[in-house]
Order: structure tokens, then C-alpha cells, then sequence
């Protein structure tokens, strides 16, 4: 009696998750040679609206897992945004084929990401499956989403993006840890931007400001997202979480001032991987970063569905 109550229950479990998996259908698409991504499309429902997820910085891949993160906040957004209509379009940054293809560091610039995304929505576009083609940026994605999305997207959607230009972050965040890598970060931007490259930085700012990386960092920098936003034509939501310790809400409030008929919606206790922390302690924080299992922020998939379903 005991093996068939046991064999019924992993036959109920097993039921379970091919209900669940039901809401969705995927398949692997890869738009060139430096762009796979995956496709999510709401299993039985001809979906009207495409979402196209654009990474954060560093090598982050298209569910939103790098090698010290692994939470599938990316993906977890895509499968539950099908069960409410509407497919999406995740997938892996050139950063992922640079071996392959031979791409050094000091090749890669900030306009190799934001082609890469423009190749996405033409490819949607010229494919006529959707109506509707919304560029999704998270963090550094949300600046690589928006110069894509110009003249190109019908809706743009900043996940934590920042509200000013990059040196400016780095500059803040250093100030409040170590002040005086502050000034040396801030005089060695200023003779990048002034020089083309700089070599008057502190050791322990290697990581951003080593030779083979400046190009990249110069060719970001130029751009400020308060500026790039206002230059949308169509309609923009910008979300940020209260407890994001990577991007403060100001930056949202920097993006809403850039483009002041943007909806903002800041969602309280969400941090930056879109899951809800109750505590302010730093390391509770942090650990949801490594806990794939943890359930999104419930008031994340309704902002999202509302703002896509009253696109015209």
C-alpha cells in the first residue's frame, strides 16, 4: 500500500509540472552569429506581444545567471509574463562567443551590445508575428535597450537601470566605501574622456580602468540615460526596487526626469534580481542572488502585464 501511495504521489508531481510547464512552449533562436537566445511563446495563444530582455553588465547570460549569481530572474519573468499572453525573447551577450570568434577585450565596445539588440528587433519585425515589440533592459541593459529601441521598439522598459552616466556611479558607490579611490577614480575618468586612455589610477581600480578594457568603458561613458530616454517616442516604464543596493531608486527618479510622461513605478522591498527582501541587512540581500527557487517580487509580473496590455 505504501509503494502505490508513493507511486501516486511522484506520478501527482510529475502531473504537476507538465501542467505548469503547459503555460508555455520554448525554442532556441539565434538571430547571427554572435546572438542565441531563447523564444517563449504562451502555449495555445497566438501572443500579440513580444518582449526582448536585453542582460546586465558583465557575462550574464539570458536567464539572468552569471558566475556568481545563479537566480533565474530573467527566466522566471519570461515563463510567468506567458502565462498572463505574452512571449519574450531572452538570450546570451556576445560576451559568450568572444573565444570563439576570436574578440579581445580590446575590441569590444558598448555599440556591439546595442547592435546586437537592434539585429533582434528587426529580425522580430521583418518575422510579422507580433504587433507589438518591447525592449526590456535590465541594469547596464537598460541604456543598451533604449539607443536599440529608438526608431525601432514600440515600448521601452527600464529594470533598474541608472538615470546617469556610468563614471558617475562608479565615482558615487567608491565615495561612500573609500573616498579617496573616489577622487583617484574620478581624475582618471576625466583623463580617459580628456586622453582617450588613462594610466593614473590606483591598483586597486585594475579591474575597471586596466588598458585592454578602458576602450569599452569610454565608448559607455558618453552615453547619459536621462538624455538617451528622452529621445523615446513611445511609451516608456521605468520600475526600480526599494531595497536595490546596486541601483538606488534615484536613478529611476533621474530616468522619470528625462522623460516625464514615463509611468515609474518603484516597487517596494524588490531588490535587483526582482525578489522581495523584508530585511536591510546587506547579506540577506545578497544571498537571494544565489536562491533560483525564491519567487519573484507578486507585484512584478502585474506592473509588467498592465503596462504591455495597454499598449495600443
Amino acid at each position: 500500500m505504501k509503494k502505490i501511495l508513493t507511486g501516486f504521489l511522484i506520478m501527482l508531481f510529475t502531473f504537476s509540472l507538465k501542467a505548469q510547464d503547459s503555460t508555455f512552449t520554448e525554442k532556441e533562436i539565434a538571430i547571427n552569429n554572435f546572438t542565441e537566445g531563447t523564444l517563449t511563446l504562451p502555449t495555445g495563444n497566438k501572443a500579440q506581444d513580444l518582449v526582448i530582455f536585453v542582460q546586465g553588465s558583465g557575462p550574464t547570460d539570458r536567464n539572468g545567471n552569471s558566475p556568481m549569481a545563479k537566480n533565474d530572474g530573467i527566466k522566471k519573468i519570461a515563463h510567468e509574463l506567458a502565462e498572463n499572453g505574452i512571449a519574450s525573447y531572452r538570450f546570451d551577450k556576445r560576451i559568450f562567443k568572444m573565444d570563439k570568434y576570436g574578440i579581445k577585450e580590446k575590441d569590444l565596445r558598448f555599440e556591439d551590445f546595442v547592435k546586437d539588440v537592434e539585429d533582434i528587433i528587426t529580425y522580430f519585425k521583418n518575422s510579422d508575428q507580433f504587433k507589438n515589440i518591447i525592449v526590456a533592459g535590465h541594469s547596464e541593459g537598460s541604456l543598451i535597450g533604449m539607443l536599440a529601441a529608438k526608431a525601432r521598439a514600440d515600448a521601452f522598459i527600464s529594470l533598474a537601470g541608472a538615470g546617469e552616466p556610468f563614471d558617475n556611479i562608479i565615482v558615487e558607490q567608491l565615495a561612500k566605501q573609500a573616498p579617496k579611490l573616489a577622487e583617484n577614480a574620478r581624475a582618471a575618468f576625466d583623463e580617459m574622456k580628456k586622453e582617450g586612455q588613462t594610466s593614473n589610477y590606483a591598483p586597486m581600480l585594475q579591474s575597471i580602468f586596466r588598458e585592454s578594457v578602458q576602450p569599452y568603458m569610454l565608448s559607455w561613458i558618453k552615453y547619459d540615460p536621462a538624455e538617451e530616454i528622452a529621445k523615446l517616442n513611445i511609451p516608456v516604464l521605468i520600475i526600480n526596487g526599494t531595497t536595490d543596493v546596486q541601483v538606488d531608486t534615484k536613478e529611476a527618479e533621474m530616468l522619470k526626469k528625462g522623460k516625464p510622461d514615463a509611468e515609474l513605478i518603484l516597487i517596494d522591498r524588490m531588490n535587483h534580481i526582482f525578489r522581495k527582501v523584508d530585511s536591510d541587512d546587506m547579506l540577506v540581500n545578497t544571498k537571494t542572488y544565489n536562491e533560483p527557487s525564491r519567487p519573484l517580487h507578486p507585484e512584478l509580473i502585474p506592473a509588467l502585464t498592465k503596462f504591455i496590455k495597454d499598449l495600443k
